[in-house]
Order: structure tokens, then C-alpha cells, then sequence
């Protein structure tokens, strides 16, 4: 699957990188990993740590799928707001996965510092603000349900949302807990660390067959070689819906804009991630060479030909919704991309075991807390793989 347009903003800011061989003999290893973006990243480098054999294969080049598409907003908030996800999940899944996600910027503002790359890991508030009028006292409801949790939230009306962002809406949530960064180089950051102790890397490798057998794995490449393997981990993203058997996610298409570098930011962009209650939802960020990116106007995806052709109409929808927002500012259009995502219907990932792999687990971070997730899985697979029975895999398994 194409899983972006040609051009996102990260690949082009930042290249390659660091480059990896495609496998050119047989190998074998404790653990391999199929899918080399941030989720991959992620994962090897947590089971490394843990002192175990680990091997990543990706059929592209490391990070350009997904990973180098991702806008990368660090938020706890999922996509589906906290008191409509107690209704759906329970109290105890519902509030564990929010604050799941808030531990997850913790160990991702360590791991941007530990891998000393020029990832662009910064705090920033985050301001869910209402579109609409109407929107206003349902988002009072997650305001207090938040609070009522021990979140860090604070409620603005609409004159401190004038006085302190310059922005007209009739009320929103101001969240202590969210932070920005460029998940391709934290992803290349993650796996050089790993590299030196003892991760092997192989990208441009396509895995085209897989035999279980009571020991372990079987798998074979496209250019014949043989990989074996005691347990597989699938990192593959929404990828991974060709392979199940069962619609798990809905795929969407997205789409970003990020203008040229201003001069000097207005603090309340520079300090702030900012997203509104519209469906589908846009959202603005900032980048560490003082760059506006703007995102959203998703639409369900078709193919990606019709997903890339929709590009240059969506920017100019993208750039109105800016303008419209704050019409002082000038923000300039320099680069716009799209990408393909999923949702799922609670909003919550697919983390665990599958009855149709045998010993295989799947790490499926959906939606817009991706990389969060992603976190969390690499945390409770590794649990799993040393024999713990974390309670998060029964809230993220199959067929919940």
C-alpha cells in the first residue's frame, strides 16, 4: 500500500538519513520485527535494551512510510474524548488509556534526549477549542470528567481565549501534558542507538512467505533468503489490515500543510498545540525551524491516486481555515503532503496476540495517538515476551 504522496514535509527536511542493507543472507534472532517506522523504531529499541536478539526488516526504506507522513502531535488526548470512551470501554480502560498516553510523552522527551538526535522534542500546552457555538457545552462535559480524573486541564471562556490566543471560540480545553517532534528522526535516532548494541537493521526487504512451527517462525524474503525467528512482532500500521482476517480500522486519508519559516512565531503558536472540536478535527503545530503546520479536511481513503490528487485542493482548504483562524498572520504556503491513516471505533490500538499468527503479536497504534500507543506497546510486549501478563493486552486485544 502507498501510505503517502511522494513529497511529505520530514523526508525532504531531512533525507535519508542513516542507511541500512537489505538482508543478503539467512539470519536468525529471538525476536524479529516487521515494519521499520517510528512503531518499529520504538520497539527494537526497547527489546534491545531488554538484552534480547532482535531483528527489524522493512520492505521501503527506513521511516518513509507512514513515519515520514505523521505530523507527529504529541497529545494524551485520544480520538475519542474521555467521557464517551468510559461509556463505550468502562472507567478503568478508558482512564488507563489516557493516562497511558500522558507516561508516553515522558519516556519519548527521555528517549529524544538518550538518542541525542535533532528530533525537535518539545513541551507544549495543548488547546481543544470549540468550532462551533453548539460545541461549547460538550466539551465543558470532557473539561470536567477530565478534572474529575486528576488530568491538568484548565477551562478558558471566550475572552481569555481572545486575550491569551487570539482566537475566537466560544470556550476550550487548555492541557498541560502534550509535546511536538519530528518522528523520522527520532525513529533513525532509536535504531543507531540500538544498532550499537547488537540490533540488526534490514530495509528493502520484503517478507513473502511465513511457516509457524512449534519452535518458532519461518519466514522467506522476496530475494529467497530465510529468516528465523522464535517470535514475531508486526509494526506494520495500517498495513496490517491487508493481513488480518477481520476489519479492525478504517482507513483515512489526511492531509498537512506547513508554511514557510516565519522570523519570529507568536508565542501562544510557539508554546501551543492547537486542534478544535470540528469532525473531522484540524490541527496546528509548530516545527523547530519555526515553521505553521496545518492539518486535517480527512476523507475516507479510496486509492492512493485519488488521495494525492486531492492535494493542491486541500491546501487551499487548509490555508482558508488558517486565514479564518487567525487572519493577521501570514502564513505563507511552502510544502502540503498526504497521508494515510485508521481509525478504529473506540479509538484505541490493537496491541497482542492474534489466534491466526501463531507466536506473533501485533503492535497497531491507530489514529491520531499513534506514536503514544506505540510507546505503550513496546512497554507491554516486551513485558510479555519475559512472561509478564500486563492488563493492557485485554484492553487492546482482538475481538474486544
Amino acid at each position: 500500500m502507498d501510505l503517502r504522496s511522494t513529497e511529505p514535509f520530514w523526508l525532504l527536511k531531512n533525507g535519508l538519513l542513516t542507511p541500512y542493507p537489505s538482508l543478503k543472507s539467512d539470519v536468525s534472532c529471538e525476536v524479529l520485527v516487521v515494519g521499520g517506522g517510528i512503531t518499529g523504531a520504538l520497539m527494537a529499541y526497547t527489546l534491545t535494551e531488554a538484552g534480547m536478539n532482535v531483528v527489524v526488516v522493512d520492505k521501503r526504506d527506513v521511516g518513509t512510510g507512514s513515519t515520514a507522513a505523521s505530523t507527529a502531535m504529541l497529545q494524551y488526548e485520544i480520538d475519542v474524548p474521555l467521557h464517551q470512551l468510559i461509556e463505550q470501554v468502562g472507567e478503568r480502560i478508558a482512564v488507563g488509556s489516557y493516562r497511558g498516553c500522558v507516561e508516553a510523552i515522558n519516556v519519548l522527551e527521555k528517549l529524544a534526549r538518550i538518542t541525542g538526535t535533532d528530533s525537535g522534542f518539545k513541551r507544549k500546552q495543548s488547546l481543544y477549542f470549540a468550532h462551533r457555538t453548539a460545541d461549547k457545552a460538550r466539551l465543558q462535559a470532557e473539561y470536567e470528567c477530565r478534572q474529575q480524573h486528576g488530568f491538568r486541564v484548565e477551562w478558558l471562556d471566550r475572552k481569555a481565549l481572545r486575550q491569551r490566543f487570539d482566537l475566537s471560540s466560544a470556550g476550550a480545553i487548555l492541557s498541560t501534558d502534550g509535546a511536538e517532534v519530528d518522528a523520522f528522526q527520532l525513529a533513525h535516532g532509536l535504531y543507531r542507538t540500538a544498532v550499537k548494541k547488537g540490533l540488526r537493521v534490514f530495509d528493502r526487504t520484503e517478507i513473502t512467505q511465513t511457516h509457524y512451527t512449534d519452535s518458532g517462525v519461518q519466514l522467506r524474503t522476496a530475494t529467497k533468503h530465510r529468516i528465523e525467528a522464535q517470535q514475531v512482532i508486526y509494526c506494520t500500521g495500517y498495513e496490517a489490515q491487508t493481513q488480518l482476517p477481520e476489519k479492525v480500522v478504517d482507513l483515512i486519508s489526511t492531509f498537512a500543510l506547513a508554511s514557510e519559516p516565519f522570523e519570529q512565531l507568536p508565542e501562544y503558536f510557539a508554546e501551543t498545540l492547537l486542534w478544535n472540536t470540528q469532525d473531522p478535527y484540524i490541527y496546528l503545530r509548530t516545527t523547530n525551524d519555526n515553521r505553521i503546520l496545518i492539518g486535517g479536511y480527512d476523507e475516507s481513503f479510496r486509492d492512493p491516486q485519488r488521495r494525492d490528487a486531492l492535494i493542491p485542493r486541500k491546501e487551499k482548504t487548509l490555508l482558508r481555515a488558517f486565514q479564518k483562524l487567525y487572519p493577521k498572520s501570514a502564513f505563507v504556503p511552502d510544502r502540503s503532503w498526504a497521508g494515510t491513516f485508521g481509525e478504529t471505533e473506540d479509538g484505541l490500538p490493537y496491541i497482542g496476540a492474534h489466534p491466526k499468527f501463531p507466536r506473533s503479536y501485533f503492535a497497531l497504534g491507530f489514529g491520531g495517538n499513534g506514536i503514544t500507543f506505540s510507546v505503550t506497546a513496546a512497554r507491554v510486549l516486551c513485558d510479555a515476551l519475559q512472561g509478564g501478563s500486563p492488563e493492557e493486552l485485554t484492553w487492546y486485544r482482538f475481538g474486544r
